[in-house]
């Protein structure tokens, strides 16, 4: 589908067959962002992982965000609430989250020099002190300035918190709509727990059932449904279409409005971007790469929400009369806030 936004002419491509093609087949045509004064003004000159131009910089980037910042390891880091304004008020906004910004890099600078002899090699460091620690060293090619940690910080921020919260509103009203799904995925939460106080992350990966709860709900709901835009570095053809230069599929999902997480059953479909029918993270040498992060992140909040408490409908209110409306925007959030009545579970009362 074409559309011209403005002065920007604009390809949606909303096929499995059409996906490979641009993120595989002409995957290097593909790889950069287009560049706006929005992106400019929020990326701090295009510095983030999500906007900067592929290239050594980029590549350099990639590596420690997928290393050493987005590993399943970290998503128990305390998360700064961001808000982005419209373009209007994005100077005001970033001068706001940029003095914030310097706040937090100022007192782990701080920080490492007054505590660096009392700090024991069990304690781990968190995302800033990463950052900080390579710039001080010599092991990157590319030299990274206090706005290219700046920038990665907000990447991880505004990125890491709006997907993950609105997938687990989302999978919660699905679940409230099928109570088999929702009996099914709590019974594998609290057999694996085994009575324990708390979820343990060990026992996440055991979790087979609320991991296919998880990949149907950003099918029916992708947080990002058109996933950040790219720009045709060269004039390309896509299934007899002209690509200029700088310019839910019921054939993929049988049932493709209702959660069902069977489809997931002996399938190795995946976030990974290797099933172009399924890509709520974006495919090829520009794919999230904060899938792993946000994944362990879901799965622990989820895992939680299902151990920890049974759930109900407001009084007065059926399943099949739960509100489902979406409210657009580079989101994709419920148009009205989910609300459920918990009551707290107590695995000893069931012994």
């Amino acid at each position: 589908m074409h559309l011209q936004l403005g002065e920007l002419p604009t390809v949606v491509v909303a096929t499995a067959d059409l996906a490979q093609e641009v993120f595989k087949t002409h995957d290097l045509l593909f790889l950069y962002r287009p560049q706006s004064q929005t992106t400019k003004i929020v990326c701090y000159d295009w510095n983030d992982l999500a906007f900067a131009p592929y290239g050594d910089y980029r590549r350099e980037l990639r590596k420690i965000c997928t290393l050493q910042l987005l590993s399943s390891k970290r998503v128990n880091l305390e998360v700064l609430s961001m808000i982005i304004g419209l373009e209007p008020k994005l100077e005001k906004l970033h001068r706001i989250h940029d003095k914030i910004f310097d706040d937090i890099i100022r007192e782990n600078l701080e920080n490492k020099g007054k505590f660096a002899n009392e700090r024991s090699s069990e304690f781990e460091e968190d995302l800033v002190e990463v950052l900080i620690t390579l710039q001080e060293g010599t092991e990157l090619q590319t030299q990274i300035a206090m706005d290219n940690i700046k920038a990665v910080i907000m990447d991880i921020f505004i990125a890491g918190t709006e997907t993950s919260s609105s997938i687990v509103e989302w999978a919660m009203a699905e679940m409230m709509r099928n109570q088999r799904v929702l009996k099914e995925a709590q019974t594998e939460v609290r057999r694996a727990m085994q009575g324990k106080a708390a979820v343990d992350e060990a026992e996440i990966q055991e979790l087979t059932y609320v991991k296919s709860v998880i990949k149907e709900t950003p099918r029916l709901h992708p947080s990002l449904p058109l996933l950040l835009p790219r720009k045709c570095r060269e004039a390309c053809e896509i299934s007899g279409y002209v690509i200029r230069k700088e310019p839910k599929d019921p054939k993929s999902w049988p049932d493709a409005e209702s959660i069902v997480t069977e489809r997931f059953d002996g399938i190795s479909a995946d976030f990974n971007g290797n099933n172009f029918e399924f890509i709520p993270f974006g495919a090829g040498r520009r794919i999230c790469h904060g899938v792993s992060f946000g994944m362990a992140n879901i799965e622990l909040m989820l895992a939680h929400l299902l151990y920890c408490f049974d759930w109900e409908l407001p009084y007065g209110i059926k399943s099949e009369e739960l509100d489902m409306k979406e409210s657009f925007g580079s989101t994709v959030r419920r148009q009205n806030d989910l609300y459920l009545i918990p009551t707290p579970y107590c695995p000893s009362l069931e012994k």
